[in-house]
């Protein structure tokens, strides 16, 4: 994900010596130095070299929530010392508890991208603490632009919505590309010919759904002919509780956010 901001940033005109990367794996690094020409360095904090922490204006915290608590530890008085706007994207991750591990009262915006993020066609959802300016919030969106749209909520809460809906949302269409591809096997295509026509009909009804004024309900009931092959399947759907599969589904999602937020947050 972090690999996808800067290839984003980057394409967006963005100097490249303004972005500095740090990695405990050097081969990722060299890696992302020879691609982007970033600056790069293996330690937060690396004694009398240049620490990027302290001249930084904004960290990008991009690691696995489980390691988040000791990263932030590690850079506290930096962090407190230059007070700089703080980014994370490690998901489940309250604001409230990053900043207490950061010591406090640090402007915080809180991210859930999901992974289309890696090809800039991205959804991510935004929070921001009190202590963010209008400025510093720009800035995050800025950031999150350049791999695909941003919507801010204003109830942190809602960033667990956002998780089932589009944090694990890929891998809904993802199963429901899988289920296509295998009906159409079954029903005489050759693997690939039904995996194309699956996606590309995916591709396309998603561009019609984001570039059409009408609702997708409206969408769906101008291709549904009454009596004909779409109204078929339409009524299968409906006669075996789609809605309430996928209202199941993402309750479901929503519910293990919560109880993963207070896990990973938990002392």
């Amino acid at each position: 994900m972090a690999s996808s901001l800067i290839s984003g940033l980057i394409n967006n005109q963005y100097p490249a010596h303004k972005i500095t990367v740090t990695d405990p794996d050097q081969q990722k690094l060299e890696q992302l130095k020879q691609q982007y020409s970033v600056n790069i360095q293996s330690n937060n904090i690396q004694g009398d070299h240049i620490i990027a922490i302290k001249s930084a204006d904004v960290l990008v915290l991009a690691v696995k929530p489980q390691i988040l608590k000791t990263v932030c530890e590690g850079i506290k008085d930096v962090a407190q010392t230059n007070k700089p706007l703080i980014i994370s994207i490690a998901a489940g991750l309250r604001s409230t508890d990053i900043d207490r591990w950061l010591g406090g009262s640090l402007p915080i915006v809180r991210c859930m991208p999901n992974t289309p993020a890696l090809i800039q066609a991205g959804a991510t959802g935004l929070f921001a603490n009190t202590a963010t300016s209008t400025e510093q919030k720009q800035v995050a969106d800025q950031i999150l632009s350049a791999a695909g749209i941003t919507l801010w909520v204003d109830d942190e809460a809602q960033l667990d919505a956002v998780t089932a809906v589009s944090g694990s949302g890929p891998a809904y269409f993802f199963l429901f590309l899988e289920a296509m591809q295998s009906a159409g096997k079954q029903l005489g295509l050759d693997e690939n010919t039904a995996g194309m026509l699956a996606k590309q009909t995916a591709l396309g009804a998603a561009r019609m759904a984001l570039e059409s004024a009408d609702s997708p309900a409206t969408l769906r009931t101008n291709v549904t002919s009454k009596g004909g092959t779409t109204a078929a399947a339409i009524a299968s759907f409906e006669n075996n509780h789609f809605r309430d599969i996928i209202e199941q589904a993402l309750g479901a999602a929503h519910h293990r956010a919560i109880e993963l937020a207070d896990e990973l947050g938990n002392e």
